[in-house]
């Protein structure tokens, strides 16, 4: 186990933070978030507990703060890809059908933070600080405005308050489709014995990009 002096700069302390959140995403490679423990996350980064308690209120403030940075990340990467998806003179169903097309192509291709997205409000949002959910929705909410600007972009016909609903609510259903897509084993073990009982038979990518074409003619219509 490596040995850490104190952090004294701001710097210092800022890298720190970025250790730990790397560790904890390292972890999330091998294991489910359930299994990502506090001793185990100090133990890799060479921390004691307390330690990794100065720089984070709880093993759900890392993951809250590990789930922004993915979803800066994606919604960056997506708000540059989203005006070029779809063609201009297209019709409206072409086009969000496109849209619904490449944003759930990108949102499977990024499992952790599907992982954490479908955790946040049931696991992640409780064991923290007000302080700490405050600075995460705010930040999150930055991040939302850039897709929402993309996504307008690609479909002007919405308003502001549409585009800003359709991106909130295309969140919710990674999430919560994520979840129903990776059952635990004795769900898994049931749907083999019984494929008719398989809640999304179409798969997790394909379901979300239904529901997404879905939301976003439906919004339209209005």
């Amino acid at each position: 186990m490596s040995t850490f002096q104190r952090a004294r700069s701001e710097d210092q302390r800022e890298a720190r933070r970025q250790v730990i959140l790397q560790t904890a995403a390292t972890m999330l490679e091998e294991m489910p978030v359930s299994a990502v423990s506090l001793n185990e996350l100090s133990r890799r980064v060479g921390l004691a507990k307390s330690n990794v308690l100065r720089y984070f209120d709880s093993r759900e403030a890392v993951l809250l703060d590990l789930l922004i940075q993915l979803a800066e990340e994606f919604f960056t990467q997506i708000g540059k890809q989203l005006p070029h998806v779809v063609k201009a003179d297209a019709s409206i169903r072409a086009r969000a059908g496109g849209v619904a097309t490449a944003l759930a192509s990108e949102i499977a291709a990024n499992p952790m933070l599907c992982e954490l997205l479908s955790v946040q409000a049931g696991v992640l949002e409780h064991n923290v600080s007000a302080e700490t959910v405050a600075k995460y929705k705010r930040d999150g909410y930055a991040s939302l405005a850039g897709f929402t600007a993309a996504l307008r972009q690609a479909l002007p016909e919405l308003s502001e308050e549409d585009a800003a609903e359709a991106t909130r609510t295309i969140t919710l259903l990674a999430g919560a489709l994520w979840t129903h897509a990776h059952p635990p084993q004795a769900v898994q073990d049931a749907y083999a014995a019984d494929p008719s009982l398989i809640f999304l038979p179409a798969g997790f990518a394909s379901s979300l990009e239904r529901t997404i074409s879905i939301v976003l003619m439906g919004l339209l219509a209005d």
